[in-house]
């Protein structure tokens, strides 16, 4: 798996990263959700460089001006509810972007028993030779994204798979790279250090749904 590391060189994705992680900020929940709009965007137009493009010619009010576009179609994907913010992001610069989604969770079996990951609602148009690029704010474990992965791709080829993600541990991104294709891209805004031992991300920055969506039952 080809690994992108956004925030390695400095540039204002840092502080939106710090904004997100801030405490005091997070009381804001607006200002939170934009914030991880603008993480998408940023993570967009990274992205955006790598995909393959092809010529073509726009007429203007005085000539011609041969330029380029993406030649493939997208379609972003992304996991619900934390994934939606930043999918808003995506969707502000992949604006003619196909666009599905796919809920995720983890289902909690008798003490002492180990859980499951299951995805029960998907609602996406068809990848088959296209780019597909899955959203999902916080890569923990990498269950979640390997299980909605799993389920998408059981009979359809998309031509390229990216993930974007906004916060990462090293546990998840090792188990992405041991069950998903060597092909795939995972696109990270930042790495953090670890897990707890309730499999939170450390330092991390909370329930990102809850801080931009109000807290569950």
């Amino acid at each position: 798996m080809k690994i992108h590391y956004i925030s390695e060189e400095n540039s204002l994705l840092n502080h939106f990263l710090g904004q997100l992680r801030d405490v005091e900020t997070q009381k804001d929940s607006m200002r939170f959700r934009k914030n991880i709009e603008r993480i998408g965007e940023i993570t967009a137009y990274e992205l955006s460089k790598t995909l393959p493009y092809k010529e073509i010619a726009i007429q203007t009010p005085l000539g011609i001006k041969h330029t380029t576009c993406v030649e493939d179609n997208v379609v972003l994907c992304s996991i619900l509810r934390a994934g939606l913010a930043l999918h808003t992001g995506f969707m502000n610069f992949f604006d003619d972007a196909e666009n599905g989604f796919v809920s995720a969770y983890r289902k909690h079996g008798n003490p002492g028993e180990s859980s499951e990951i299951l995805v029960e609602y998907q609602a996406a148009p068809s990848f088959q030779d296209k780019i597909l690029i899955l959203i999902d704010p916080m890569l923990a474990t990498g269950q979640s994204l390997v299980a909605v992965y799993n389920k998408l791709l059981t009979e359809q080829t998309p031509k390229e798979i990216h993930i974007a993600v906004v916060i990462a541990a090293p546990e998840g991104i090792a188990f992405l790279e041991e069950n998903l294709p060597d092909h795939c891209h995972l696109w990270v805004a930042t790495l953090d250090d670890s897990l707890d031992q309730n499999n939170y991300i450390v330092p991390g920055l909370g329930d990102a749904g809850d801080l931009a969506y109000g807290q569950k039952l």
